[in-house]
């Protein structure tokens, strides 16, 4: 069998063993052993458990799970109800009023959660109440919230980046770095975006419950302040270079431990299931990671990666339509995987494609972050748009179409990302420089 052959044999197995049930974990891992044992002559056994062990025990994978715990703690506490009541009053006078806490709301939620569908969730169970409560439009209501929430992948601390840099061994720090203009980007095209459809929609905005003076507004925003602090000290230690992301996570645990103590939600139990959750969060990516380096060392064993990367060579694609072929097949594998499995399953076959074309491998794990949250809108069947459905009841189609306009948005921002690379690359660079 050639290597076409052997590669479409592989993909077709994965997609069986994923289409069967099994664990992505093991989906990968039994690609894995079929690839070495039949199509690459080495001993399996030896090489899987070397490089099942090497995956899980470099120190850089040790940010993975603070930043995880971090999140579980915040989430727990009174973050989400003191958002809206620290941000409510800044929005009362932008066309579209409440509806940007939605968007305010996720993005300052991802700086502490790095989940998407988390951030989705947690903003969701307080705000979509209280909007339709005071009268929003529902439809409005649903759809920042399903956009905004794709921000847990882009604002730093971001999962799905350290994932991206163990995976491609791209420094995180500077991927954290490279997410912070692109997720300020999505955050100002989906406010615009709110701000135009107000002004065509005024009758679908109710009027203002409340005139706040200036004080009243600097007195609501003492709530945002712990907050605030907390990502600035976790982001600004990784920046100033005063910290490795892992020891900014640290720092991170400590302080989400504090502001739950000071916000009286730290007991017992709620520090167990905030250790529980990061616990199991934690331990079903690294098998995830795990699975997929043994995938990739399996790749490398069989000749697929070189190959691949020789063909595209030989095509002679220019990277554009490289980028546009990929962006159309993880838009496809949206539909079936979360992101993080998403990113794990391409590595080993997409990285030899994209430094063949001569690709910055920095500016495209952005890119890559950026398809991931397409993806995970993507009607009709977005993993975030089923979170949504579980905290509506809505139909998923409804959901879909109130979705569409901010999936838009994100097409947007990938186009702006390609003409204008610097929106990835100019934080690092100057990052760098210093």
């Amino acid at each position: 069998m050639d290597i076409i052959g052997i590669s479409l044999f592989l993909i077709i197995l994965l997609f069986l063993l994923l289409g069967s049930g099994l664990w992505v974990a093991l989906s990968l891992l039994g690609a894995a052993l079929v690839a070495m044992e039949f199509f690459a002559g080495t001993e399996t056994g030896t090489v899987m458990a070397t490089k099942f062990w090497d995956s899980t025990t470099g120190w850089t994978l040790t940010a993975l799970p603070l930043f995880i715990w971090m999140g579980e703690i915040l989430f727990r506490t009174k973050l989400s109800e003191d958002m809206f009541e620290g941000l409510a009053p800044w929005m009362a006078r932008l066309p579209g009023r409440l509806l940007h806490v939605n968007i305010i709301g996720c993005g300052i939620f991802a700086a502490v959660s790095g989940s998407s569908a988390a951030t989705a969730a947690t903003i969701g169970k307080m705000s979509l109440p209280e909007l339709k409560r005071r009268g929003y439009d529902e439809g409005m209501a649903i759809g920042t919230l399903a956009g905004s929430g794709t921000l847990g992948l882009m604002i730093p601390p971001s999962i799905i980046m350290i994932v991206y840099g163990v995976a491609a061994d791209v420094s995180i720090g500077k991927l954290f770095i490279a997410g912070v203009l692109p997720g300020i980007l999505l955050i100002l095209l989906f406010m615009g975006y709110v701000i135009v459809w107000a002004k065509l929609n005024p009758s679908r905005v109710p009027p203002a419950d409340h005139d706040y003076t200036f004080r009243q507004r600097l007195w609501a925003s003492r709530r945002l302040i712990p907050v605030v602090l907390l990502i600035a000290a976790v982001i600004g230690s990784i920046y100033g270079g005063v910290a490795t992301p892992t020891e900014a996570a640290a720092l991170g645990v400590v302080g989400a431990l504090i502001l739950s103590g000071v916000t009286g939600t730290l007991n017992a139990r709620s520090f167990g299931d905030s250790l529980m959750g990061a616990t199991v969060t934690s331990c079903m990516i690294a098998f995830i990671l795990a699975g997929a380096a043994v995938l990739t060392i399996a790749m490398g064993f069989t000749g697929i990666p070189r190959v691949m990367a020789a063909f595209i060579g030989e095509m002679g694609l220019s990277p554009w339509k490289l980028l546009l072929a990929l962006t159309i097949v993880y838009i496809i594998l949206g539909c079936f995987l979360d992101g993080i499995s998403m990113v794990v399953l391409t590595t080993s076959v997409v990285l030899p494609m994209v430094q063949a074309a001569n690709i910055d491998l920095l500016w495209f794990g952005i890119y890559i972050v950026l398809v991931v949250e397409m993806a995970q809108i993507t009607p009709p069947v977005g993993f975030n748009l089923f979170v949504l459905q579980g905290l509506t009841g809505k139909n998923i189609f409804r959901i879909a179409a109130d979705t569409a306009p901010f999936f838009c948005l994100l097409v947007a921002a990938v186009v702006l990302l390609w003409f204008f690379p610097a929106i990835a690359t100019w934080l690092p660079e100057q990052m760098i420089a210093r």
